[in-house]
């Protein structure tokens, strides 16, 4: 728990992640509370949810290794990290930090879930680790901006800029540009896109999705925050890249559907 940023790369990580705080948008979710405006009170709270993933994902580790994979429910991996605080002050001050987490959970439940040697499992438990630790690292200083008073004010509130069912049509939309740009070999360009239509874009609808089919949500996020992503740094073919879009395009048309059934229903109440 000591590791956060290397001295001799302190300067480079703060100004990357200086540039990335305070870009924020203000946010449509739910889930996330007040306690993101005010990170500097909640840091305690925040390393001691660290600590308490981290050491949840080992006990897990551990009884895979020792008792065998149906002595543990991978499922609750996804359950403990949607659980705690920390949880939406990542997602709402460094969005690449926060998919690199999701990306160790699922690799960790996806090591046990195929039975892989508990190695392996340790490998990806390690890699998890990391990125939780340079997440608390991340919000550690997005507080120190935030006292400065430049960050904006997050708010859960939806956005009345766009529908959220116009929502879902631009979403699709940024990932056609996400095959455009990675098609071009502009694979940054296509993971900004990727980080920045999860945060900017299917946030504002989650709230509203979740209470329609948490399952969907809960796969969709998957998908901005582990398969995209790794299918672009790992250079898979312009076509694997598509399939993985379309996949997703059709999920949100599902996602349409629901919302649009929502916004109907609210409009009949009044």
């Amino acid at each position: 728990m000591k590791l956060l940023f290397k001295p001799a790369k302190t300067l480079g990580a703060s100004l990357l992640l200086a540039s990335a705080f305070m870009a924020q948008p203000v946010l449509a979710n739910g889930p996330i509370g007040e306690h993101v405006n005010h990170l500097q009170a909640n840091l305690k709270s925040y390393a001691e949810e660290v600590e308490w993933m981290v050491g949840k994902v080992d006990t897990m580790v551990s009884d895979y290794d020792t008792k065998g994979a149906k002595a543990v429910k991978t499922d609750d991996l996804i359950e403990y990290w949607e659980s705690v605080k920390f949880h939406s002050a990542i997602e709402t001050n460094f969005v690449p930090v926060y998919a690199s987490i999701w990306q160790g959970l699922y690799g960790v439940k996806m090591a046990i879930d195929n039975k892989q040697p508990a190695e392996e499992v340790r490998k990806q438990q390690k890699a998890m680790n990391i990125a939780l630790w340079q997440g608390l690292g991340a919000v550690k200083l997005a507080a120190k901006f935030q006292q400065k008073g430049l960050l904006d004010t997050v708010k859960a509130t939806a956005t009345k800029e766009m529908t959220q069912s116009a929502t879902i049509d631009e979403i699709k939309h940024k990932l056609d540009r996400v095959v455009a740009k990675f098609a071009e070999r502009l694979q940054d360009e296509a993971t900004e896109i990727v980080h920045d239509t999860y945060l900017h874009l299917f946030e504002g609808v989650e709230g509203t999705l979740i209470e329609q089919d948490a399952n969907l949500v809960e796969v969709l996020e998957k998908d901005f925050n582990v398969t995209l992503p790794l299918a672009i740094k790992n250079s898979k073919s312009v076509d694997e890249v598509r399939d993985v879009i379309s996949d997703m395009q059709t999920k949100l048309d599902r996602a349409k559907v629901l919302i649009e059934k929502a916004e109907k229903a609210r409009k009949d109440v009044f």
